[in-house]
């Protein structure tokens, strides 16, 4: 056991301010958001590692991590372990949702009554079996049906666990959500509530959204974010943190963290939009074809309009055959966790080797169909019934019908409950019914624009095209080169802390390299009504570029 002050990160590691303060937070609840590539599993590591090596979490009390996949829950085991070392480590419960809903059914079963009593030797499986097997979509709701009606239940929980780490929390369903509400509202119980909001980089609880801005509420939580994306290289970390020093001063690093020369940031001036489009196609298709960045590694950032803004650079790839993907008309859909479900079981039935494809489908049915011990049973009984389905693919010509006969049948296999649970969206009303009539909509327009069935299953996603998006929607992505078109006083025009949020999102979004465009002119585009031709650089997003140099 070792003081509060003494407490060193485990390992070496240097945690960046907000990171350091969420690890040693031991007043309130805590709301943690962060954007990829920022350590949110390097940081509840370390906060079980402070909790325990400092007693903060009192002997025998234990730690509950919760995360919606069993990969994840493994995997903040094993960096816990790794951080505490394997005596301590053993006081952390990490478990999926519903691996820990089954272990209150288990241990409260005979609160369970009527319809939905158990015997003790039950399974889980389908059909429905009166007291004998019940689906694994059951699972959660039995558990808070369980906590609702019994004190004992609650209390038991209670008396276990005083900390609790709720990972990738922006995807917590109503029922998952009314779970934890139930086991810990109102207690002193302290959770650290860690995800990506996708809203804007500075704010507070009354900025968060959707389940993360009720968990704020009641929780009374506090918020912190984690600006640093660890996966960026030293030149384009330097350009970030010399926007945190203005953004949020003390959630800067110090400079001397942040040394190396790996990575590149560049201006490119241009005298109009013109030359500015023709500029980046020519420079998009030597990093394609030249330097080998899959196009669907390279973004163009846009701050608003990007139908105004790309409408010439569009063009300009159109003309030199370079795939691009224009996200503001499809990306909606194909973000839509029951859309690239669809999308991806065809493309598995359909082609000869995605395995990008089956690897995502296979992760979403291990994670929606199972309790963590029969992840082999499971995986086995989706790899008979997908061989299947390609099989009567290849004997037969698969058209736009065949295809969407097939995709209902693999729907109705996984039940609407497994579906519901991809998404909070889909929970309640009609929500997920339409996604899946358009996007089989979607597929049935590519096909009568000429595709044959297997490149329009491949269009719809355009996994291997140029991304052109607003960085509203690159949140949450990232990308080995990115283009921040039009960094002029004439785009960022509005509100300045909310522009330069916007920006600090887009910068952030790069990897490896980040290529920043001014236009002395933008030619009025069809379709503009106010537009001011004549531009000029923005001097303080620029300025920022010289921090990586």
């Amino acid at each position: 056991m070792i003081g509060v002050a003494a407490w060193m990160p485990s390992g070496g590691l240097t945690l960046e301010p907000n990171a350091l303060r969420a690890v040693k937070e031991t007043d309130r609840c805590l709301a943690l958001t962060a954007g990829p590539g920022a350590g949110k599993t390097e940081m509840l590591a370390q906060r079980a590692d402070f909790l325990l090596r400092t007693g903060a979490c009192r002997y025998p009390q234990r730690i509950l991590a919760i995360s919606f996949k069993v990969d994840a829950s493994r995997n903040l085991k094993e960096r816990a372990r790794e951080r505490c070392g394997p005596d301590l480590v053993g006081r952390l419960d990490s478990h999926t949702f519903h691996a820990f809903a089954k272990r209150v059914i288990d241990r409260f079963r005979t609160v369970l009554t009527g319809t939905d009593a158990l015997d003790a030797d039950y399974r889980i499986g389908t059909p429905r079996i009166a007291r004998r097997q019940i689906l694994y979509e059951d699972l959660v709701p039995l558990a808070v049906q369980i906590l609702t009606n019994c004190v004992v239940a609650r209390n038991a929980i209670r008396q276990t666990y005083d900390h609790v780490f709720l990972d990738e929390f922006q995807d917590c369903t109503g029922q998952q959500y009314q779970l934890v509400r139930l086991a810990f509202r109102g207690t002193g119980a302290q959770l650290t509530a860690v995800g990506d909001t996708k809203q804007r980089i500075m704010g507070w609880a009354g900025a968060l959204e959707g389940v993360f801005k009720t968990f704020a509420q009641d929780f009374d939580a506090g918020h912190l974010h984690l600006y640093q994306n660890f996966r960026s290289l030293p030149r384009l970390r330097r350009m970030q943190n010399a926007m945190v020093k203005v953004m949020d001063p003390q959630a800067a690093v110090s400079d001397a963290t942040l040394i190396g020369n790996s990575g590149e940031v560049t201006v490119a001036p241009y005298a109009d939009s013109q030359r500015e489009a023709e500029g980046l196609a020519e420079k998009i298709r030597v990093w394609t074809d030249e330097e080998g960045v899959a196009a669907s590694e390279i973004a163009v950032l846009i701050s608003k309009q990007p139908e105004l803004y790309a409408d010439r650079l569009m063009a300009e790839l159109a003309r030199r055959g370079i795939a691009f993907r224009n996200e503001q008309v499809l990306q909606d859909l194909c973000a839509e966790p029951a859309s690239r479900l669809v999308v991806d079981y065809l493309a598995v039935v359909m082609g000869n080797r995605e395995p990008d494809a089956y690897s995502r489908l296979m992760g979403v049915l291990l994670s929606t169909g199972h309790e963590e011990g029969a992840a082999y049973a499971v995986h086995a009984r989706w790899h008979r019934f997908i061989d299947e389905a390609r099989e009567r693919a290849r004997r037969s010509r698969l058209n736009a019908a065949a295809m969407r006969e097939t995709a209902v049948a693999f729907l109705t296999l996984m039940g609407r409950d497994a579906l519901a649970a991809l998404s909070a969206d889909y929970e309640q009303g009609a929500r997920l019914e339409e996604v899946i009539a358009l996007t089989f909509d979607r597929i049935d327009e590519l096909i009568r624009l000429g595709n044959d069935p297997l490149q329009a299953v491949s269009r719809f996603s355009e996994d291997s095209a140029v991304r052109i998006m607003t960085i509203h929607k690159s949140k949450g992505l990232e990308f080995d080169t990115v283009v921040m078109l039009g960094v002029e006083a004439q785009t960022y025009w509005s509100n300045v802390a909310s522009e330069r949020s916007a920006y600090f999102v887009g910068i952030s979004r790069a990897k490896r390299r980040l290529l920043l465009t001014v236009s002395g002119r933008r030619h009025r585009p069809a379709g503009a009504n106010r537009w001011d031709e004549a531009r000029t650089p923005h001097a303080e997003f620029l300025d920022y570029a010289k921090a990586a140099l």
